[in-house]
């Protein structure tokens, strides 16, 4: 009987302390998924909202001058094109195709939808009627850049960096994507074979073929790159100084809005 009794009473122990754990679990584990959940919403929320503001811009172009010095030497067009996967990765379509004399330089970039980062740049460069294929691949984990050139023969060149790699076309939009701007941003900026640093310094009306429009003013240390951007929500980029090859300026000439079909993916 003593024995039995005893039993009884563990059992009833157990019982009790099963019951105590559960009811604890019961009240807490609620409020720490709805905490969870919450905070899981909110990033995605955020998230979203970014990636819907980027969006908006599929559709848009921008009509460049080509100027060296006083002299308008050609046009370039920037065109926002579409959403796309290259390997498997979510990227931005955007093609810049430069014509000036006896030149001509066709870019589509992919860029990262999250970082707008390049990850992949295909080129055809004619010059005195022949054509040069050039292909940019940009590993942003490592810091390398691989370019691989084709003309007459074809050649290959590894570029190691100490961090992520812009491209200097891409640079100004890179720069419109971030909602922070106030004076004293900057930005540290490795192009393949130069780094600086990009400031936002003022804010300063600019005069271009468009119109007149007040803009943000960026320039880099040491000076070698000036930007500017319009101050309205379009943050447009207006003005680019040493983001060419052969130190021309780009100053916009036309600026057409996103279709809002191609925004929708439609």
């Amino acid at each position: 009987m003593y024995i039995r009794i005893k039993r009884g009473r563990r059992a009833r122990l157990l019982f009790l302390l099963l019951f105590v754990v559960t009811f604890f679990y019961a009240w807490h584990l609620p409020q720490n998924k709805d905490s969870l959940r919450e905070g899981y919403l909110e990033e995605k929320t955020v998230k979203e909202k970014e990636k819907k503001e980027i969006s908006k811009l599929i559709g848009e172009q921008i009509v460049f001058d080509v100027m060296l010095g006083k002299v308008r030497i050609g046009t370039a067009l920037y065109h926002y094109v579409r959403e796309a996967k290259v390997d498997g990765r979510e990227v931005y379509i955007i093609t810049f195709e430069t014509k000036a004399a006896k030149f001509r330089d066709q870019e589509t970039i992919y860029c990262d939808r999250a970082t707008f980062l390049p990850v992949l740049v295909e080129r055809k460069v004619t010059q005195l009627l022949k054509p040069e294929n050039i292909r940019e691949v940009y590993d942003q984990h490592n810091y390398t850049l691989t370019i691989t050139k084709k003309r007459f023969t074809e050649e290959t060149l590894v570029i190691k960096r100490d961090g992520p790699i812009h491209n200097s076309i891409l640079l100004p939009f890179f720069v419109r994507n971030n909602s922070d701007l106030k004076a004293g941003w900057s930005v540290e900026v490795n192009l393949p074979q130069k780094n600086f640093k990009i400031t936002l310094t003022a804010v300063e009306d600019v005069d271009v073929p468009a119109g007149i429009f007040q803009a943000y003013y960026f320039e880099s240390e040491p000076s070698q790159i000036k930007i500017w951007i319009s101050t309205d929500e379009r943050r447009i980029p207006l003005k680019l100084e040493g983001t060419g090859g052969i130190g021309y300026r780009l100053v916009m000439r036309e600026y057409i809005a996103p279709n809002k079909n191609a925004a929708d993916g439609k």
